[in-house]
């Protein structure tokens, strides 16, 4: 997942960073709590960065970090000491920092005395704001010049920033403090074996108006944990055997919890963001898979996900941000002021993959309970949606869909391995585009059938056959043009000169699970995917290590990317490989161990009998939405768990490995109610189903066999 611009990826955050992160705010700094203009760090809110500086010293010396833990995902408690100035003894003063990200940020500075005598302490906070934009800060290229009027007025600093006509400010307060133009100060006696304390904000205004930081009383919730607080009510509670994947799935329930923005025109709408700390923002495939692979802990997100995308969906043909009519975005910036998407646009559309991807996750939302009407509303979007396949991503008419840019700034590749080099020939050649991806075709055949569905569901029989021929009719031809006999498994893409891209790459895992694979090439596509060149003992790595272009660490050829094969081992459930899923589920949940039970968003691809921990790729984002879905999806696949509300059914039938232990989950969202969940091996119960509903020990039927069905029984009438 990267940005539209992910050609030059983020330079390294550096080892010791913390990342702070809830909804659309965000905060970056070194391990002691410093920001440093000069590094990636800064408070972010709407994509600007309201403060660039923020530095603490203590009779003129900088924090010696001691430790940082990250309490929440909005919150951390920092701890250091004030250096000895002779540099030898211990220091008798630690300082502690306890800091939360809403819309800026709180801060609580303790200084706490060790000594037997009272301390004089000059206590200095040094803050700047550069009002830049995510992107400039990302790539270290700060193009704007704000005119910079900074005020200071007894506990507080305003600092305020005009470019253009556009304003903005940043008001810092401190209990106790004076404020200079370029710091806030304070002198401490610090009585011996004693402490002293202050509290600060941070608080962006646009236009003179400020959003305040809602300053709790001492005890009392902040706004971020009371969100919170909502969230978790309506979550489901787990308990697991296996105590460290129960960690993991709590801690990606927390991160989940913590990427959720709003649509700022509507409040009521939730989206998924794609990630911390550099895409704090709705991504169309990010947010849509995101959300698909949270359907179980919560559905509404990919409702508010659908919603969102929808009203934003492509209506013009325009070559520069390249949207077209029925297209749904790659990304948009909230803040419309930054124009930071291509062609001074708040959205950039440059995305092959999220326009059927909306389509199928329109399908899956329809069957977990929402009223009649809201589907409803959003299917003449997916129709949209299916048009730009037919008229827009099928560019030559050869049936499949196919994406190059149409302009220098776009992304070169638009599926999800987005890097310039991401797709190759087994040589290590780059491929050049049009490019048609494979996993790309398994989406628009999952689109169709979808739809085709929910037309059988209305009753409108003739676009339900139309659909479903447009499916076979792809299966058929990819099948034939996509598969190499010689080497037993499926070219990653067809170049512009419909060449099949023969490296083994793990794209064709995601074919599984929409079931494009003919059932006779699975056994073989299975054998590839877990052979020692494509599985790494931690999960399967995004391209093969006897591929020309295999690189370890690198983005895109040989990294392992937990969301990828969250996707695999779905699909080989689909196939009947559970074993095989098995293995990539217990994989990715012990690498999960090595960094807290929090999976990033890919890590290096090295084998596991070279290092015995994952070795972490150096920019990759951590919170990251469909890495933290992707323990969700791993467990509810493995528990074989789905609903499918309209034909009254909740289907159940677990193939969890032993070493998980048993599972209790309680208050899982089921259709107008809330269910219990009780799985010990392979035996399972549920209690209180909403009236209506049944459960079925079985896999929940695939949409492809409902549209089979359907039409079966409408040739018997």
């Amino acid at each position: 997942m990267a940005g539209w611009n992910s050609d030059t990826a983020a330079g390294p955050l550096g080892s010791g960073t913390v990342t702070l992160v809830e909804g659309s705010s965000f905060c970056i700094s070194s391990a002691n709590g410093d920001i440093h203009p000069e590094l990636p760090h800064g408070v972010f809110h709407l994509d600007t960065r309201i403060l660039s500086r923020w530095e603490l010293t203590i009779n003129g010396q900088m924090i010696e970090p001691l430790a940082a833990e990250t309490r929440e995902p909005y919150r951390a408690l920092f701890v250091g000491r004030v250096p000895h100035s002779d540099g030898y003894a211990d220091s008798p003063l630690l300082v502690e920092r306890l800091r939360e990200v809403g819309t800026g940020i709180l801060e609580e500075i303790t200084v706490r005395n060790y000594s037997r005598q009272p301390a004089e302490c000059r206590i200095l906070l040094t803050a700047e704001t550069d009002f830049a934009d995510l992107f400039e800060v990302k790539e270290a290229r700060i193009t704007r010049e704000w005119t910079e009027t900074r005020i200071p007025d007894g506990n507080s600093l305003e600092i305020r920033g005009k470019w253009e006509g556009i304003r903005k400010s940043v008001v810092i307060r401190a209990e106790g403090a004076g404020a200079g133009a370029r710091a806030l100060g304070f002198t401490a006696k610090i009585p011996a074996s004693g402490s002293w304390s202050t509290r600060v904000t941070v608080v962006p205004t646009v236009d003179g108006a400020g959003t305040p930081f809602a300053h709790p009383s001492r005890g009392e919730l902040s706004p971020s944990d009371r969100r919170r607080q909502e969230w978790v009510a309506k979550i489901p509670r787990l308990q697991v055997g296996n105590r460290s994947i129960e960690r993991t799935l709590r801690r990606s329930y927390e991160d989940l919890g913590a990427l959720r923005i709003q649509d700022p025109d509507h409040p009521d709408r939730v989206v998924v963001a794609a990630g911390a700390p550099w895409f704090m923002t709705l991504f169309g495939r990010d947010s849509l898979w995101a959300s698909e692979m949270a359907l179980a802990v919560d559905p509404s997100l990919a409702l508010g996900t659908l919603r969102t995308l929808a009203d934003r969906q492509g209506t013009v043909v325009d070559t520069t941000s390249e949207e077209e009519p029925g297209k749904i975005l790659h990304e948009v910036r909230l803040d419309v002021s930054s124009g930071l998407a291509l062609g001074g646009k708040s959205a950039y559309y440059g995305s092959v993959d999220a326009t059927p991807l909306f389509v199928i996750v329109l399908g899956s939302v329809s069957r977990w309970g929402f009223a009649k009407d809201v589907i409803s509303e959003l299917l003449p979007n997916a129709d949209r949606a299916l048009e730009w396949i037919r008229d827009y991503g099928d560019r030559d008419g050869d049936g499949f869909v196919e994406y190059g840019r149409p302009n220098q700034h776009g992304l070169i590749n638009q599926g999800w391995k987005d890097s310039w080099d991401g797709i190759n020939f087994a040589d290590g050649t780059i491929a050049e585009p049009p490019l048609a991806l494979c996993e790309v075709q398994a989406y628009v055949h999952g689109a169709y059938m979808a739809r085709a569905w929910m037309a059988y569901d209305d009753g409108d029989l003739t676009l339900a056959a139309e659909l479903r021929e447009r499916a076979d009719r792809l299966k058929r031809k990819f099948n034939e043009d996509f598969w190499l006999p010689d080497k037993g498994y499926y070219a990653v893409a067809l170049d512009k000169d419909k060449r099949p891209v023969d490296a083994c790459a793990s794209n064709m895992g995601h074919c599984l699970w929409f079931g494009l694979v003919d059932e006779d090439k699975a056994p073989l596509v299975v054998e590839r995917l877990m052979s020692p060149e494509m599985f790494s003992g931690w999960g399967v790595r995004t391209l093969a290590s006897d591929m020309g272009a295999y690189n370890p660490a690198s983005y895109h050829n040989g990294s392992v990317w937990p969301h990828d094969n969250a996707l695999i081992a779905a699909g080989l459930l689909r196939y009947g490989f559970v074993e095989e899923a098995q293995r990539i589920a217990t994989a990715l949940l012990e690498a999960a161990e090595f960094s807290g039970g929090r999976l990033p968003e890919l890590f290096c691809g090295f084998d596991r009998e070279q290092f015995r921990e994952p070795v972490p790729y150096p920019t990759a984002c951590s919170p990251q939405a469909w890495a933290a879905t992707t323990p969700i999806q791993l467990i509810t696949g493995l528990m074989r768990y789905d609903a499918h509300i309209s034909l009254g059914g909740v289907w159940l039938d677990p193939v969890l490995p032993e070493s998980y232990g048993d599972l209790h989950i309680s208050n899982a969202p089921m259709g107008s109610g809330r269910i219990t969940i009780d799985v010990v091996g392979s035996s399972s119960r549920v209690q209180g189903l909403p009236e209506g509903l049944e459960l079925h020990r079985a896999q929940r039927p695939w949409i492809t066999e409902l549209v089979e069905r359907a039409e079966l029984r409408r040739s018997e009438q």
